[in-house]
């Protein structure tokens, strides 16, 4: 097994289970408590770790959103308060998704000492986002479930990164790849995806942009020794099918 082979099988557990937290009720549910509406707290949530910047510079952040999208939600949720302060929201609610929906696994703390080793050592080149989440307060190993969910979203951070790097490699434009692979969420990124052409060699060059990820990924992923990666392949295999398994339970 290479590096290039786990960067590939680990990537759809890695997004779906590190962004997890994004989708949930209760994260909404406390974002309305704090006084946001709705999409503006994930905006201004996530993006907060980016400190109290511009609308473009969130916007080259989040690749794959609209720049209008970016630049009213960030306005809104602006006058709910001060990004450094949704960010502290958002990243408690991450470590509390972990604590209620991540099943109990004795190797989750094994799993987050090889994240750690990976996102401690790794390049912020290209991943805004994955660089400010890496500044936050990690929870320690007495909280094995909210340590572990603060990881798999600094990976899915990394890789998102590293993903639009290759996306514009291959001459697709953000609202160009999300209506290739993610259709669905064009109007949650601000995007009419029946204004942008999809043609067999779009969809080419977006299979050739996540290939082009996953060798990004496989580099990072050459900190950890061979075995190490082996293992850290079947942790983040393992906690996939528990949680699914916890759900379908």
């Amino acid at each position: 097994m290479t590096q290039a082979e786990t960067a590939k099988a680990i990537a759809k557990p890695i997004g779906d289970l590190g962004g997890a937290f994004m989708l949930d009720g209760a994260t909404y549910a406390r974002g309305a408590e704090l006084g946001f509406s709705g999409i503006d707290f994930y905006v201004l949530g996530r993006g907060g770790v980016l400190g109290d910047t511009t609308p473009d510079v969130v916007s080259s952040a989040f690749f794959f959103w609209n720049p209008d999208q970016v630049r009213t939600q960030w306005e809104l949720a602006r006058k709910v308060m001060e990004p450094a302060a949704a960010a502290v929201e958002w990243v408690n609610l991450c470590h509390d998704y972990g604590d209620t929906h991540l099943p109990e696994l004795a190797e989750l703390n094994r799993f987050s000492d090889l994240a750690a080793k990976v996102c401690d050592a790794a390049s912020p080149a290209g991943a805004a986002l994955f660089a400010g989440w890496r500044s936050l307060p990690v929870p320690g190993s007495d909280r094995p479930k909210a340590r572990a969910q603060h990881y798999l979203n600094a990976l899915r951070e990394l890789r998102g990164g590293l993903h639009g790097g290759a996306v514009l490699a291959m001459g697709l434009s953000p609202a160009e790849a999300v209506a290739v692979h993610s259709p669905m969420m064009a109007p949650v990124f601000g995007w009419d995806v029946s204004t942008i052409p999809v043609d067999d060699s779009s969809k080419s060059e977006w299979k050739i942009a996540e290939a082009g990820t996953d060798l990004a990924m496989a580099r990072v992923l050459h900190l950890l020794t061979a075995e190490e990666c082996a293992e850290f392949e079947a942790l983040v295999l393992d906690l996939q099918k528990a949680v699914q398994a916890a759900k379908e339970g």
